[in-house]
């Protein structure tokens, strides 16, 4: 209720304008089943000082009046802005909380990593080809090629390993492993499994 009349006298500009949202409010919230005693409570916590007391229906009695509650109201928040404003509040909590769990993990981590060993292969360059028989003497000659290439630079501070790996003959390539056994079998259709069914309780 308090939000249909903020919005009321939001978008009112004239007192006029104003007392038939009014009673547009009123009419909707009795329509839909709410007695007028609740309508007229809401109605008064909104207003405040601003209606005439005496009435029983609330309303205001001139055009100042109107105006000095309008100006009062429209620096207030609505009600989408009090959501939006606890929604960046949330926010900014949830950021900072997680600014301070990150720092800790941080921190735990870092003295997980002193703790740990240092890996043999963390300054290791591996390098992988083919072995054939005329690649016999391949790996002194990408030795020799990386130390005259990256002679005076940091990448002669890496450890240079040259490995092979076996070439694979044509059989084995042509060879290939049989498929698991539920790929193999023919999948039967509903019809069939139904008929099969059918003969088994005939017989």
């Amino acid at each position: 209720i308090q939000a249909a009349l903020l919005r009321a006298v939001r978008y009112s500009s004239t007192l006029d304008i104003f007392e038939k949202e009014r009673r547009a409010i009123r009419l909707m919230l009795l329509y839909n089943g709410y007695p007028s005693t609740y309508i007229d409570i809401h109605f008064g916590k909104f207003f405040g000082n601003a209606i005439s007391q005496s009435s029983m229906i609330p309303f205001i009695n001139n055009e100042n009046q109107f105006s000095i509650m309008r100006s009062r109201l429209l620096h207030q928040p609505s009600v989408k802005e009090r959501e939006t404003q606890h929604r960046i509040a949330a926010v900014r909590l949830n950021e900072e909380t997680k600014d301070t769990n990150d720092k800790e993990k941080r921190t735990t981590i870092t003295t997980i990593q002193k703790q740990k060993k240092a890996n043999k292969f963390e300054n290791t360059l591996f390098l992988h080809y083919t072995h054939e028989k005329r690649f016999h003497s391949m790996k002194r000659e990408i030795h020799k090629i990386f130390s005259e290439t990256f002679q005076g630079t940091l990448a002669m501070d890496l450890r240079l390993i040259v490995g092979h790996r076996n070439h694979r003959n044509t059989g084995h390539e042509l060879i290939q492993k049989r498929p698991h056994s539920s790929l193999l079998k023919p999948t039967l259709l509903p019809n069939t499994i139904k008929q099969k069914h059918k003969r088994r309780l005939v017989n």
